[in-house]
Parts: C-alpha cells; structure tokens; sequence
C-alpha cells in the first residue's frame, strides 16, 4: 500500500484528502497555514512541516495549489519538494496553472528522477466532498496506472489528454464554458429583470427548458435570494480565465466570448465580489447597469 502525501489544503485540498484518510490511507499533509491541518489531522492525518518532509515520507505527492506562483514556492523552496525526489516518486498537481507552467515543472521533476501528472479536477467543493470530481490528466500512463485507485477515490471518472500540460489545457477549456455559462446566465436573468419578467418565473422558465443544467440548479437559490456563499470563489474564476486569455493569445486563437467574460469576471473580482460564488458575477451586472 502506498503512503500518500498531501500539499495543500483549501477549499477543494481538504475534502479530496480526507477521502483518501476515510479508505484506510495514510496520508502525510503539509499546508502553509499550519492550522488548515488540524481537522485532518483529528481524522487521522499525520502532519508535517515542509514540502520535503512530504515527499521524503511518502511514495504519491499529490499537490492542490491556488496558481502556479504557489506551486513553483513548493517545488523549489529551500524545503522544498525537489530537493528531495528521487526515482519511483509520483508527484501529481492538481491545481489550476498554465499548460506552460506544467510542462515546466514536469521538466524539473523529470530532471531528478521523478514523475509529474498534471492533474486538474472539473467541480466544486460539493463534488469534491462526493467523490464526484472529474480528473483531467496529462502524463506518462504508467504513472496514472499507479495513481488511478486514488483517482477513483477523489473523482467519478480520469480522462487522459495525453503529455504533461495536457490535463491543465483540458481545464482550461472546461472553466473558459463554465465562466460563459456563468455570464450567459447572468445576462439572460438581467435582461428578464429589465424587461419586467418575474424572476421567479424566469427561473422555472430555465429549470423547464433544453438550457437547464446541473450547473444551474446548483446555483439557482444563489440567484433567487441574490446570496453567493462561495462553492468556486469568483476570484479563482477570473485567475483561470486570465489564463484562457494568456493561452489563447499564445495560440494566437480568437475567443470572442472569452475576451468578453474575462473582462466582466476581472471587474467582478476588482469590485468586492471576488470571495463570493463565481455566479456573482449576476451582482457585477447589474451593477453595471445601475440595478
């Protein structure tokens, strides 16, 4: 049995990793902020102090950060995972970062004997809690072998893109139609609302029609009462489309819708919404229009 090591325990980090704790795991983690281990820990978690401490420990790394910048600060940091890989260990990020940045770091890895999966994840902190994750994966597939039984814990299903940088690129492209649906329903319920409609009937309107969808059911409460506990913070929302925008122009690729929901997700998370549900982006329109 594998021991598996853990790096990051926010929103999305503590909930996949005490899934693998309830199967019977053991599970190493380290996080920054020392105290986001402590619910862990009282699980059965062992914590460590050091990203190196980590990697020396444990046999799988997975890695669940907020952007690249902090994924970098793990790697190479004095304590840091690189300066302790050796072959046979597995390092998977899970976090949101550029397709660039990930073939970068698999580089490094690589270098040292190591193994580098990215391994983005579709879905929220609900499907997180469930097991219902969808994990992207671009990598070696002898190395996702080793790491599929802890993918089917964390995720309902593993889709492999193909190389390193691969996975982060099929992310991407899922949160670029989740930002736009986002938008687009925004739009649709502040055109209803200037029109006159009844936003409760405008609500049963999309529950009943082809435009329905789980995304939206999830949120249609947040809508009705104008209230966005966060589920995938809208600052985190806008970050990935500024990646979309970065990758894009690397592509040298037009995206119309793109371009038009990453400036209103930037003056969202600019103007105080940026710790509220992604679906805020609703209050940043009609704000715009004086609503």
């Amino acid at each position: 049995m594998h021991t598996l090591g853990w790096i990051g325990l926010g929103h999305m980090g503590t909930p996949m990793a005490k899934n693998l704790l309830q199967a019977g795991y053991k599970v190493n983690v380290y996080n920054r902020s020392p105290e986001k281990t402590t619910s862990l820990v009282e699980s059965g978690a062992i914590k460590l102090y050091s990203p190196k401490e980590v990697v020396e420990q444990s046999d799988i790394i997975f890695i669940m950060l907020s952007n690249s910048n902090a994924v970098k600060d793990v790697l190479s940091q004095e304590n840091g995972v690189l300066h302790t890989i050796h072959p046979g260990k597995v390092i998977v990020d899970m976090s949101t970062i550029s397709p660039e940045d990930s073939v970068s770091f698999a580089k490094l890895v690589s270098e040292r004997g190591g193994i580098y999966l990215d391994a983005p994840v579709s879905g929220s902190v609900g499907a997180a809690i469930a097991s219902q994750l969808v994990i992207l994966v671009g990598g070696e597939e002898k190395a996702i072998d080793i790491c599929q039984p802890y993918f089917n814990l964390l995720g309902k299903a593993t889709i492999h893109f193909g190389t390193n940088g691969k996975g982060c690129s099929a992310k991407l492209a899922i949160n670029l139609l989740l930002g736009i649906i986002g938008q687009g329903i925004g739009e649709t319920l502040l055109l209803a609302e200037k029109s006159g409609l009844d936003k409760e009937k405008v609500l049963e309107m999309i529950s009943l029609s082809g435009m329905n969808t789980p995304l939206f059911q999830g949120k249609k409460d947040m809508y009705r009462k104008e209230e966005f506990p966060s589920a995938f913070m809208l600052e985190l929302m806008a970050k990935d489309l500024g990646l979309v925008k970065a990758e894009a122009d690397r592509l040298e690729t037009k995206l119309p819708l793109a371009e038009a929901a990453n400036a209103t997700y930037r003056s969202a998370n600019g103007n105080g919404k940026a710790k509220l549900d992604m679906a805020a982006v609703y209050l940043e329109l009609k704000d715009q229009n004086n609503l």
